[in-house]
């Protein structure tokens, strides 16, 4: 089954070239069968390319979601049009009173902030809070899991001596795990970020296992039973040239920055990356949609009871 997104959205065009199976409200509506409701609370700057990134993975199940963009009510998108802001995305004010089988909140360019002085952190804190009423099952992606695991576990955010930034190998710590469903032994996941949580802080917080793990850019996938959500500290979603994008903007504008470790080969920027990490990031997101399929209510007014 496809993705249901809006036939005018641009990863609509950029999916169906890459045959994903995309589908619009019209064709959605033949059929008879409840769709699973996906929310994804946007807060990169590049809107465009991450609503495509995590709808390419979203998309890739044997089932029919329903994708809605949502974005803080106060808050305004500076890289992105405000035509495009205004044709897909709702505020959360106007969704507060839906119910979603499932919400990803994304990273956000903020790791050097406080997360007090994070000016939408208030509502951002309201979000987290109805997730455990209005929402199934929560993913929280980098900033986005630093935030849950910090707002429901208290665990800190840790400012690193310089980024973590490339391609690190992880470690299946628990293979038995359904969100691991078909996982190797290792994996290969992309790395961009400036903070860490810690492993010790994470165990002590007690209810949270880890689910990936790497001896260099430490823990990566924890699991939160208690308020059924997924924290990611890394980039499954990465396209093969996001990490270069990020370094050649650096690099053009004089700041400080590695070569991004185990990405290009022989650590040469003049070649092309090789994408090692994109049959795992179908594999996750999509146990992650079977989860959901298997244990969500029929009848959405009991998402939350």
């Amino acid at each position: 089954m496809p993705i249901k997104i809006p036939a005018t959205l641009p990863a609509y065009d950029v999916l169906t070239r890459e045959g994903v199976s995309v589908m619009d409200a019209d064709t959605a509506s033949l059929q008879d069968i409840r769709p699973l409701r996906i929310g994804l609370l946007n807060l990169m700057p590049k809107k465009i390319q991450t609503e495509t990134q995590f709808s390419r993975l979203i998309g890739a199940t044997p089932l029919q979601i329903e994708l809605s963009l949502i974005r803080m009510s106060d808050h305004q998108a500076r890289n992105t049009t405000a035509a495009h802001m205004e044709s897909f995305y709702r505020p959360f004010s106007d969704v507060r009173d839906e119910k979603f089988d499932g919400l990803i909140i994304t990273g956000a360019p903020i790791e050097h902030l406080p997360f007090d002085e994070v000016d939408y952190w208030a509502e951002l804190r309201e979000i987290m809070d109805w997730t455990q009423t209005n929402v199934h099952s929560t993913f929280g992606v980098c900033w986005g899991g630093m935030a849950l695991i910090n707002h429901f576990h208290g665990v800190k955010k840790h400012d690193l001596d310089a980024k973590a930034f490339g391609c690190f190998r992880h470690r299946n710590l628990s293979a038995a795990s359904p969100y691991l469903r078909g996982f190797s032994d290792d994996c290969v996941i992309p790395v961009s970020r400036w903070t860490e949580m810690r492993q010790g802080e994470i165990d002590a917080s007690g209810g949270l296992k880890t689910l990936l793990g790497s001896d260099e850019v430490g823990p990566c996938l924890v699991e939160d039973q208690k308020h059924r959500a997924l924290y990611i500290f890394n980039h499954f979603e990465y396209d093969s040239d996001t990490l270069k994008q990020e370094y050649d903007r650096d690099v053009a504008e004089g700041t400080p920055i590695n070569v991004p470790q185990n990405y290009y080969p022989d650590d040469d920027p003049s070649q092309a990356p090789v994408n090692r990490w994109r049959s795992h990031a179908h594999l996750l997101y999509g146990n992650w949609i079977n989860e959901i399929y298997q244990s969500t209510p029929f009848d959405m007014d009991l998402i939350g009871a």
